[in-house]
């Protein structure tokens, strides 16, 4: 198969490394000529502008974007629009925003699927788990391409109609709030408590046959290995925010409750003040870990 891919930051290279791997072929476009030539060194062909892509693919267009949320989005869909048809296949990789992406697939002239993606660039050499929305046709089409860039077949799934993708990765992402927080606090009590302990030692055991083993908690050891026990000097700031702010509002307009990943989500504003908090500052850490994020440092 080939893939056009637009937008080659750290996520879309994994895109085009994985879909190359597979041995399908791949076009690639970013904004930023240096890395599509990282990609075209990697084996893609590489274009100089969203038209070039478009003209390189053929009748049968199989596109694949991994742009920022919002604006960005729009404005490669646009000028991508005019040299799409019914038969074309569009897929949007990043985190919008699910209602944006219902809109999306409403007025393009392609076939539109959204693509909840998790696994982050530390989970480059496994692959991603891939959640997807829209016809399944477009699905079925791209099946071997989502094979390659996810785990494998049992690392991709439709989800449902346009938007359900993206409304699955919102909510896996509240999830992921509520699970970071709960880590921390469970850490900060062990931390704060009444024994003198390593952290790192206790994540390693909790990570060997207990309940609550996990990535996150392999990225717990790896942070109290490579900072120490105290944290050093991870400031306590936890960036994110606007994927947990969705999955609560939409909570809201369902009336469902989820006290978790509303605290989760506060305490990720509450962390912009300054009071210390060693919770916020391993869930800092913990996003270099699963995400490669800035670690946000103490002055």
């Amino acid at each position: 198969m080939q893939l056009g891919v637009i937008g080659l930051g750290r996520m879309g290279q994994i895109v085009v490394d994985r879909t190359l791997a597979a041995g399908h072929d791949v076009v690639a476009f970013d904004l930023d000529p240096d890395p599509v030539a990282t990609a075209a060194d990697a084996g893609a062909e590489p274009a100089d502008s969203i038209a070039n892509l478009a003209d390189r693919l053929g009748d049968d267009k199989r596109i694949w974007l991994m742009v920022p949320a919002g604006d960005p989005v729009d404005a490669t869909l646009e000028e991508l629009d005019p040299r799409l048809d019914a038969d074309d296949v569009v897929v949007d990789g990043g985190n919008s925003y699910f209602e944006d992406s219902v809109r999306r697939a409403a007025a393009c002239s392609a076939a539109y699927l959204d693509c909840g993606t998790s696994g982050g660039p530390a989970g480059a050499e496994l692959g991603f788990s891939l959640m997807v929305g829209g016809p399944e046709w477009a699905y079925e089409e791209l099946s071997p391409v989502f094979d390659a860039v996810a785990t494998g077949p049992d690392g991709h799934e439709r989800m449902g109609p346009a938007g359900s993708g993206h409304y699955v990765k919102m909510v896996h992402n509240g999830v992921e709030y509520a699970l970071m927080q709960a880590y921390g606090e469970g850490f900060e009590l062990l931390h704060e408590g009444r024994y003198d302990l390593d952290l790192e030692k206790v994540a390693s055991v909790w990570n060997n046959g207990a309940v609550i083993r996990s990535w996150l908690l392999e990225l717990c050891k790896e942070a109290f290995r490579e900072e120490g026990t105290d944290l050093g000097d991870v400031a306590d700031r936890v960036e994110g925010g606007s994927t947990g702010t969705w999955t609560v509002q939409e909570a809201l307009e369902q009336e469902v409750p989820l006290p978790l990943i509303y605290t989760s989500l506060s305490e990720r504003f509450g962390s912009r003040a300054d009071d210390g908090r060693f919770s916020r500052r391993l869930a800092n850490r913990l996003r270099y870990g699963f995400g490669r994020h800035e670690v946000q440092r103490q002055e």
